[in-house]
């Protein structure tokens, strides 16, 4: 039993560390625009970006179940050795990427019309703000299929190739960032065409990499596996919930931007670095909710309940271990990371008077992460649903509502208290699922192939 369990935990670790790279990877395409805006000479450029990249998130994000839900289905069909589901998944959500891509780009003016003023940002601000959001829109289709592929990746268990994918659109956007917005001088508008550029080329890496994976394993693609509607309708059943829980996060997210936006533009650019530095410790801990997506996934495939609890166990000691050192890590260094993104004296000082609610925030977030791993892999997304709704409405708008007085301090409490809600409701999910022994006998994975 100890040698096992030795064995999970380096199968585990062995996953989760090219996954927790190029999770870490993530924000830094933002913190990088950050960091280079931050040293010119206004603070507009930052505050323009920090709502322009919100802005791209709350619609673009909203379509995380192209990533999420993939994988929960890849994982399964995986454990069932069934190599043509696994293709049928890939090839509907490339496809269903491709559709949501084209019409983003199509409505992409009147979303921004009916968005933008919901943050309510100064004039100048807003400029830099919809400069940064009709050039980024662009890529749409590539960033949609690129989370298509990652899913589907980790699904596979392949989680070097998603790193390897944002490794490249990283230094990509980097030396365009660099080249752009310093060399050329084209501010927020170079910072948006870098991160562009960086995602095509990383959608090329990611086809090239998803034809590695195929090459030795059977199966085809097919017309017929791409048209085939009862899996695609499948595929947005089994994601709508996910679609529901991802707007009720971002929705809380954008709140959380406009209502610093509200306190001028210090607080704005302020929060903007620390809601980046957090994608970093929220992508570093998601690390090991992809091992629990895909081994939990592969667990239930295969009908073994026993494993899945296994593997819950360890990956959740593993996530805590990782969300310790985030919070020594952020206590210790905090101040000078956020000297490193700014030199506005201003900008760094606001910054720094609520940087203990960002070190704390490892704490309490680590359960919903992980346990938002486990749900995907048993593709269990009513369950995620109603937690978020729960947090959002339940806790996270009534700590804000009754703790306004307290201004930026009151709104970083509310996101704790949010933050922890969801733990606690997955938790209990966790628990009722457990004690009817459900977790097979719900996750039943039909074959499309």
């Amino acid at each position: 039993m100890l040698t096992s369990t030795a064995a999970l935990y380096r199968r585990v670790w062995m996953f989760a560390w090219p996954a927790i790279l190029s999770n870490i990877s993530v924000p830094l395409l933002g913190l990088v625009d950050a960091g280079v805006l931050g040293h010119l000479s206004s603070e507009i450029y930052l505050g323009g970006v920090a709502i322009g990249s919100t802005l791209f998130t709350l619609v673009f994000w909203a379509f995380g179940f192209l990533r999420m839900g993939t994988t929960g289905l890849v994982a399964q069909a995986l454990g069932q050795n069934d190599h043509q589901e696994t293709r049928q998944w890939l090839a509907q959500s490339i496809l269903l990427a491709l559709v949501i891509g084209f019409f983003l780009i199509l409505l992409h003016r009147p979303l921004l019309d009916l968005v933008l003023p919901l943050f309510n940002p100064a004039v100048e601000v807003a400029e830099q703000a919809r400069i940064y959001f009709t050039t980024r829109i662009f890529s749409a289709p590539a960033v949609l299929i690129n989370y298509a592929i990652v899913g589907w990746l980790i699904g596979m268990h392949r989680p070097k190739g998603p790193l390897l994918i944002l490794v490249l659109a990283n230094l990509v956007n980097i030396v365009l960032d660099l080249l752009f917005v310093l060399g050329f001088g084209m501010a927020t508008q170079g910072a948006a065409l870098a991160t562009v550029i960086a995602d095509y080329a990383s959608l090329m890496l990611g086809i090239w990499v998803v034809r590695g994976t195929l090459a030795d394993r059977p199966g085809t693609f097919t017309r017929a596996m791409m048209l085939n509607l009862t899996a695609m309708r499948r595929l947005l059943l089994l994601n709508r919930h996910l679609f529901v829980r991802t707007l009720c996060l971002l929705g809380t997210q954008a709140f959380f931007t406009a209502q610093g936006a509200q306190n001028g533009n210090h607080i704005l650019a302020a929060n903007a670095l620390l809601l980046n530095m957090l994608l970093l410790i929220s992508n570093g801990l998601d690390g090991f909710a992809h091992a629990a997506e895909a081994l939990t996934g592969e667990a239930l495939g295969q009908r073994r309940e026993d494993r899945f609890k296994q593997i819950v166990r360890v990956t959740g000691y593993c996530s805590l271990i990782c969300a310790v050192l985030f919070f020594i890590a952020f206590s210790l260094l905090g101040r000078d990371i956020i000297n490193l993104l700014t030199n506005i004296p201003a900008v760094a000082e606001t910054a720094a008077a609520y940087l203990p609610w960002l070190a704390a925030m490892p704490m309490f977030a680590v359960w919903c992460y992980w346990l938002d791993g486990v749900f995907i892999g048993a593709v269990r997304t009513d369950m995620m649903q109603h937690t978020m709704l729960a947090a959002t409405l339940l806790v996270f708008l009534p700590v804000w509502y009754f703790t306004r007085d307290m201004g930026n301090h009151g709104l970083w409490l509310a996101f704790s208290a949010f933050m922890l809600a969801r733990s606690a409701g997955l938790a209990i999910a966790y628990r009722s699922l457990s004690r009817s022994r459900s977790w097979v006998s719900d996750n039943r994975s039909e074959s499309v192939g």
